[in-house]
């Protein structure tokens, strides 16, 4: 960020207090917007530009003027959400739908709550504008103490930390250039993918500037560009390595969403002739419809006959790959480095080396896939041990409902009308092996596994996503974290179907190490919905504990009940678990209780 002179200065932020001519109390809020651009309508008319239309938010008094010039926009929705954690869920769900996503929380006792919500974009690689009402300008450096501080006159608390955890931090409390910092923010969180802060002083959102415009210039993010000679030679060397193998293989990780390669990824596997596989973390980034696509690689609980496919080939291509000890099943991958190439946003890497840097990744996809020639070897030899899998075995009547039968009847529900959010939990392993129509959306946190994110994920995507019903798989555990924003749902008439799994515990961490503290007190889950529901909005709820129950109650939920918000909860057995989670939990343990090295 760049530092300019000034009276006082945190941590090469300027914090400037604003001239006296400037410290009078702001216009009163007329509607539609005042004549005069104030600094609020510049910030509202940016948000609507690069498609944040709807804002989450949690109301706090540094905040307040700032929301009613938000809401002073036409085109901007602010929805208030019930806590701030789930505000930043909210804004994660809604840029993975729409590009981005944007919430606003006040001064440190917001900013500290939502602050884990956007660690968990940071590490997902979205860009949300994370937006704080901050302290009047006048009280920067003044030795003062205010509320909603830890009590001392340091306002760079909460500042530090979102510095660690965005790509950009901007405080405003001066006019002069509030509108360079603003866009320079958002346009940074456009071009980086990545979230970033934005703090703004109480007084000023309601104050005009010359800089400020109702219209103003539109963004121009200038595309990243490939060094011409390093992309030739990328391809090169890539070209001699991989058109020389036997039966190479293609893998997506989740870096194509950020480089927004996904396009570029399909046109080299169609050029190619070689099988693709996903990581667990690319579900849903490459089309599963493709001929050639044999599911998801993830070491010892991929989809069947991916991994041996993978795994045996004699030089593979990862594109935007993250290996951390989960994707890695507790770094058990049986892969050689010498025959990978690996495409990272903005380098390549051809097995041992050499490597390539300022080469972006879409660039480099579309250029190989003119170079590189048609081998089907792997994917002949994976139709020859493909052996179809079959469906569970039905329920008897009366007997309880097993997780695999429910997700027989999810299968069912999937079309391109439709949107899957898996909660941290067993839900990773069974909605993995959901099968996705071609227009599915999918989504789930595989980097970071903040439980409890789902519920305002939902929210988030449902609401940047309106042309898709959303089916969100919560585990019990999870759904204890952040459960009170289905309210929110209600409000936004929205029509989500999710299905708690009501299972006793934190089930995935009984895989990797069990104990009593991941037993959890039961709720009456439907009735919480009910009592939240009050009578307001569109919600029905089902209790279902049997295969019948389960049909019935989707039969309604796709026919009568098909504008509700449909709450259905599914009692399963403690110990009924889908065999990849019982393979992955052992492995991950066993990662994480190796003995310290030798000193």
């Amino acid at each position: 960020m760049e530092t300019k002179d000034s009276d006082h200065v945190i941590n090469n932020v300027d914090v400037v207090p604003v001239p006296s001519s400037l410290t009078a109390e702001p216009p009163a809020l007329q509607h539609p917007v005042p004549p005069q651009a104030t600094l609020g309508c510049h910030l509202a008319r940016r948000l609507v530009e690069i498609g944040a239309t709807d804002v989450f938010s949690v109301p706090g008094d540094f905040n307040l003027t700032l929301l009613d010039y938000l809401i002073a926009e036409p085109s901007l929705n602010l929805i208030g959400c019930c806590n701030e954690l789930n505000a930043g869920y909210a804004a994660d769900g809604y840029a993975r739908a729409r590009g981005v996503g944007a919430c606003v929380a006040t001064f440190t006792v917001g900013g500290l709550s939502i602050i884990n919500a956007i660690a968990g974009a940071y590490s997902e690689n979205l860009p949300v504008i994370c937006i704080v009402g901050g302290p009047n300008s006048n009280d920067f450096g003044m030795n003062r103490i205010l509320h909603h501080t830890i009590g001392l006159p340091d306002f760079s608390q909460e500042l530090r930390c979102f510095q660690t955890v965005t790509c950009h931090q901007a405080v405003v409390n001066n006019l002069e250039n509030a509108q360079e910092q603003i866009d320079m923010a958002i346009s940074t969180a456009l071009k980086e993918s990545k979230p970033v802060y934005i703090s703004i002083s109480c007084n000023l959102a309601g104050l005009p500037h010359p800089t400020f415009s109702h219209d103003p210039i539109p963004f121009f993010i200038s595309p990243r560009v490939s060094n011409k000679m390093n992309l030739e030679a990328a391809v090169e060397a890539c070209a001699s390595f991989l058109n020389n193998a036997v039966k190479p293989v293609m893998v997506g990780g989740p870096n194509l969403r950020s480089t927004k390669s996904k396009a570029a990824f399909v046109e080299l596997a169609d050029a190619s002739g070689y099988p693709i596989a996903v990581m667990p973390s690319a579900k849903g980034l490459v089309p599963e419809n493709h001929p050639r696509f044999l599911g998801t690689y993830w070491g010892a609980v991929s989809t069947s006959f991916c991994a041996e496919i993978v795994e045996s080939a004699d030089a593979y291509l990862f594109a935007g790959p993250i290996f951390n000890d989960y994707s890695s099943v507790g770094y058990s991958l049986l892969l050689k480095k010498e025959k990978a190439v690996i495409v990272q946003p903005d380098r390549v890497i051809v097995a041992n080396g050499p490597a390539f840097g300022c080469v972006s990744m879409k660039d480099f996809l579309k250029a190989f896939a003119k170079r590189v020639k048609c081998n089907t070897t792997a994917f002949d030899n994976y139709k020859r041990i493909y052996v179809p899998s079959g469906e569970p075995r039905g329920c008897e009547p009366g007997e309880p409902l097993r997780v695999n039968v429910l997700f027989k009847h999810i299968q069912g529900l999937l079309s391109d009308k439709t949107a899957v959010i898996a909660e941290t939990g067993d839900s990773w392993f069974n909605c993995q092996k959901l099968r996705l129509p071609e227009g599915c959306g999918y989504e789930f946190q595989m980097q970071y596994g903040s439980i409890g994110w789902s519920v305002g994920a939902t929210l988030g995507y449902a609401q940047a996503a309106k042309d898709k019903r959303i089916i969100a798989c919560i585990g019990d555990g999870s759904f204890q974290v952040t459960a009170q924003d289905v309210s929110t749902m209600l409000r936004c008439a929205q029509n989500s179907i999710i299905f708690l799994i009501n299972n006793g515990g934190y089930t995935i961490e009984v895989e990797i190490h069990d104990g009593p503290y991941n037993v959890i007190k039961n709720w009456n889950y439907t009735g919480l919905v009910e009592a939240i529901h009050n009578g307001q909005g569109k919600c029905w709820t089902a209790k279902v504990k049997t295969e019948e129950d389960l049909k019935s109650a989707l039969d309604k939920a796709i026919s009568a009940k098909k504008d509700c918000l449909c709450f259905i909860e599914v009692i399963l057995h403690k110990d009924d678990t889908s065999k990849e989670l019982l393979e992955w939990g052992s492995r991950v343990s066993a990662a994480n209780s190796r003995p310290p090295n030798p000193q």
